[in-house]
Order: C-alpha cells, then sequence, then structure tokens
C-alpha cells in the first residue's frame, strides 16, 4: 500500500479562510462596526469634508472592488494565432471586411472610410 504524496480532495480548498482568520473575523463582527464599515460610512457621509470622503473612497476600494491584472491571452499548440479564412465563402469575406472597416474607424486607424454599401 502506497503512503505519502498528494491526494485530490484533500486539505483546505483555495481561497477559504483557516481557523484563526474565521475567529478574528467573527471577534470584528462581534465589537460592532468594522474599519470597513467605518470607511464606507463616511465615504457615504455627505456632511463629511470631500476631500476626506475621497480619502475614504480611496482606502475603501481595495476591500470591496477586485484589482484587474494583465493577462496574456494563450494560443493553442500548433496554432499561430491567426483566423484561418480560406475557408470562408466569398459573402462571409465581405461581412468580415465590412466589420472590419467599422471597427478600424471606431478606433482611428485607417482604412476606416465607409463605402456606399455599409
Amino acid at each position: 500500500m502506497a503512503r505519502g504524496g498528494a491526494r485530490s480532495g484533500a486539505g483546505r480548498k483555495p481561497n477559504s479562510p483557516n481557523k484563526a482568520t474565521k475567529e478574528r473575523e467573527e471577534r470584528v463582527r462581534a465589537t460592532g462596526i468594522t474599519p470597513l464599515d467605518y470607511m464606507l460610512q463616511v465615504m457615504r457621509d455627505t456632511k463629511a469634508d470631500k476631500v476626506r470622503r475621497d480619502d475614504m473612497a480611496k482606502a475603501a476600494a481595495p476591500y470591496v472592488h477586485p484589482k484587474f491584472s494583465a493577462i496574456t491571452p494563450s494560443v493553442p499548440p500548433g496554432q499561430n494565432g491567426y483566423a484561418d479564412l480560406s475557408k470562408l465563402t466569398d459573402a462571409e469575406l465581405e461581412q468580415v471586411e465590412r466589420i472590419s472597416r467599422k471597427l478600424s474607424a471606431s478606433f482611428g486607424g485607417a482604412g476606416g472610410e465607409e463605402t456606399a454599401g455599409d
């Protein structure tokens, strides 16, 4: 019988808090208002100084809104990342060309001139 090593499904699930974190969060909630609650309360107080409200919004934002990170799209093995247009019909190719011209024009690129049929 083999022993040791990784077992599927074993251990704590990713991003789940451990016991100490759970206990700390419960103690904070039990004492009343949390720091995040306070920051949001100040941010929403229309009678508070605008600079203070702005500072509270900046401080609370990371806890409310996730920070986006740049990603690099992966290209499946054996592909170059480009679409194979050789299998399209002439009508489909014309449609792709019209859409491409409109997209180019919306981004201020060259070739954005519209023809009478568009």
